[in-house]
């Protein structure tokens, strides 16, 4: 059998892809748990493919040693197809199909032995060739079938065998062709080195990308974006034929540019190949890229979503929202317990948790950490993953994150571009590693789960807005009736000149209505609120003496216990006094006479924490949760609107700080005010 310089060359490429593809076999043997039969039918098709090229530089080579190879090539490809399905499948192919099988390949292999020792005529042996060609793609095709049937959790096998099915397919097509030929058919023989060519070099990447057996489904559909780009794909291929053509046209009159392409084709696919192994980033996208498009997706998609809104679309009490989303996601991903952050000002605080008992005075995270930057770019942490991808940032972790026991995921809660908050999820039982269907499904629910916590919150915003120009009315009113109470008072004042001949009674009458008219004119001057913050650095100690001094007419009298340094802040200086002071006076209602009222502070990090603490009566869990910070919340009837600790929380907030609470009914309170300093 003669063979052209450019089949000579296909083949020879062919050979090298094809060895590539066995070194892979057996180097990742391990991970991919093939079975050994695999490696050895690559190698016998390695021989096979390099023997068509060397038949023409070894003179001792000639059709019968070509036979004998390609009957070993597809008697080792019958082996393996057959060891592999015991292996990967649930059931064996029939004994009696398997016996077949094994009863032809070693028939054929005793027939081209025979064949090859006798001095037969190469047309005789060509003959061979073909008939057997033609048993043997039916048998592989028969036995592909087995084995692509039965695997159900094995991507990599699927793909084996899909180019695999090409190759029989085609033998099968070549060999049909040849019946009626006198001879074979050099245009298809030199084809057929192509087919193998493009499917070493997509079964090589199959194996470096695609990880051993797991749970995920390996039944290969198409997706929409692969469907809808058919028509592309047809115009390109049309292209690519009138190129060829032209291509054929120029080889028929202008020389031969066979050798050049497959070259051409070879180098590519050495490439292809190398990239695939020197890039982790490439393996990466291969891996994503393979099973998005061609195999189902791990998760029903319309099922998850309908399941979501229907969760979260159940009515619940206000104050229950934020459980209601972590219990959802919780539940999704088949965690036990959560807890949830979500932006307040610059900073990010925690608002709830979910079968945690955490201490979460310290982790509150500005919103310009490198942790939040990270989430803002929709990236899920997962802080204890093997993932050399999913672990990449995990260096951006706040420190706090340690002290969660079994954190598994960190989401990030995107809506329109912007980080809303991040919710932290522990181990479930059953952990698997994550994937790309993982994160895509993960991204997705933070996203709806942001839009969902988003406008709950909008709601209460209006119901405070309301409930803020109901307020607004009530002031007005109250500022005209001060007016009369301090024009009156004043006239008070005025005709008091008339009994001064009764000392006693002048002065003390003096000094009661005078007191009361500056009272009322600092309430009035409160209530309007017209006046513009005045932001400058102030020294906070100056700040706690001016707070205390307001405070020293009630009694527990607050008591400063730490030597407070010339820490400053940038800040208004009423505002911030009145935040302190609020918290003082709170302390002071619900403390006795005899109690205490200690300020401390402590500095970490650029960040001030200032502690007020009393031994009063306490408040339990639920009022701190869901009144303490709420407008028009209040235990003092009569006494107040609940204004004041709504008004002191979002101030420092603000600023850039945080107000924390830790108390015990019956034992007292500690307020936690943090600020950051200049």
């Amino acid at each position: 059998m003669e063979f052209s310089n450019v089949t000579q060359t296909a083949f020879a490429s062919a050979a090298i892809l094809s060895l590539i593809l066995c070194a892979t076999l057996i180097t990742l043997s391990k991970r991919t748990r093939l079975h050994w039969s695999f490696p050895l039918a690559i190698l016998f098709q390695t021989l096979w493919l390099a023997s068509v090229p060397l038949t023409s530089q070894i003179p001792q080579l000639g059709a019968a040693h070509l036979l004998c190879l390609e009957t070993l090539h597809y008697a080792a490809w019958m082996f393996a197809l057959i060891k592999n399905t015991e292996v990967f499948c649930r059931s064996n192919m029939p004994l009696i199909f398997r016996s077949a099988v094994y009863g032809i390949s070693a028939a054929a292999i005793v027939g081209s032995i025979f064949v090859g020792s006798t001095d037969l005529l190469e047309s005789h042996i060509e003959k061979f060739i073909i008939w057997q060609g033609i048993a043997f793609s039916i048998l592989g095709l028969l036995c592909l079938e087995q084995l692509y049937r039965n695997v159900v959790n094995y991507r990599l096998i699927k793909l084996i065998c899909l180019n695999l099915a090409i190759v029989f397919a085609f033998d099968a097509y070549l060999f049909s062709q040849n019946l009626i030929f006198p001879q074979l058919n050099s245009d298809l023989w030199q084809a057929r080195a192509a087919v193998a060519m493009a499917t070493s070099v997509f079964m090589t990447i199959g194996v470096a990308v695609l990880n051993q057996p797991s749970m995920q489904s390996a039944r290969i559909t198409f997706s929409r974006p692969v469907a809808f780009y058919t028509t592309s794909l047809t115009i390109a291929g049309g292209l690519l034929t009138i190129l060829s053509i032209g291509g054929y046209y120029v080889e028929l009159y202008g020389g031969s540019w066979g050798t050049i392409l497959y070259t051409l084709v070879l180098v590519c696919g050495v490439i292809a190949v190398a990239a695939v192994f020197v890039s982790h980033t490439v393996r990466e996208r291969m891996t994503v890229l393979i099973n998005k498009h061609l195999f189902s997706h791990k998760y029903d998609y319309r099922a998850e979503w309908l399941k979501l809104i229907n969760q979260l679309s159940q009515p619940t009490e206000p104050q229950m929202i934020h459980t209601r989303a972590l219990k959802v996601v919780a539940n999704l991903f088949k965690c036990n317990s959560g807890a949830l952050w979500l932006k307040r000002g610059k900073i990010l605080v925690p608002v709830q948790q979910y079968n945690l008992n955490l201490d979460v005075s310290e982790m509150v995270e500005p919103d310009s950490s490198s942790f939040c930057r990270e989430l803002e770019q929709e990236w899920v942490f997962s802080p204890n993953s093997l993932s050399h991808a999913l672990a990449q940032h995990n260096d951006q972790l706040p420190g706090w994150v340690a002290s969660v026991d079994g954190v598994w995921l960190i989401i990030p809660l995107i809506n329109e571009r912007s980080l809303q908050g991040f919710m932290i999820l522990t181990a479930p039982q059953s952990r698997a590693s994550l994937n790309w269907e993982d994160l895509d499904l993960i991204k997705t629910v933070g996203r709806q789960i942001a839009s969902y916590l988003e406008r709950h919150e909008q709601s209460e915003l209006l119901a405070e807005s309301r409930q803020f120009d109901a307020f607004n009315k009530l002031s007005a009113y109250v500022m005209h009736d001060l007016k009369n109470l301090i024009a009156q008072q004043s006239l008070v004042v005025k005709n008091a000149e008339k009994h001064k001949d009764n000392p006693a009674f002048v002065d003390d009458t003096i000094h009661t209505i005078n007191n009361s008219v500056t009272r009322m004119n600092n309430l009035l001057r409160k209530l309007q609120h017209n006046e513009p913050e005045e932001i400058k650095v102030l020294s906070v100690k100056q700040v706690l003496l001016d707070a205390v001094k307001r405070c020293q007419k009630s009694k527990p009298v607050p008591t400063l216990m730490t030597n407070f340094e010339d820490w400053k802040i940038k800040a208004d200086y009423d505002s911030l006094v009145m935040v302190f002071t609020h918290i003082i006076q709170n302390a002071q209602d619900a403390t006795s006479t005899e109690g205490y009222i200690d300020i401390s502070a402590e500095l970490e990090s650029k960040i001030l924490s200032i502690r007020i603490e009393d031994n009063g009566s306490g408040m339990d869990a639920d009022f701190i949760q869901n009144r303490l910070f709420k407008p028009f919340e209040t235990t003092k009837t009569g006494k107040g609107m609940g204004i004041g600790m709504f008004q002191a929380k979002d101030y420092t907030q603000n600023l850039g700080g945080n107000i924390a609470v830790e108390s015990s009914v019956g034992e007292g309170t500690t307020f936690i005010i943090t600020l950051p300093l200049l």
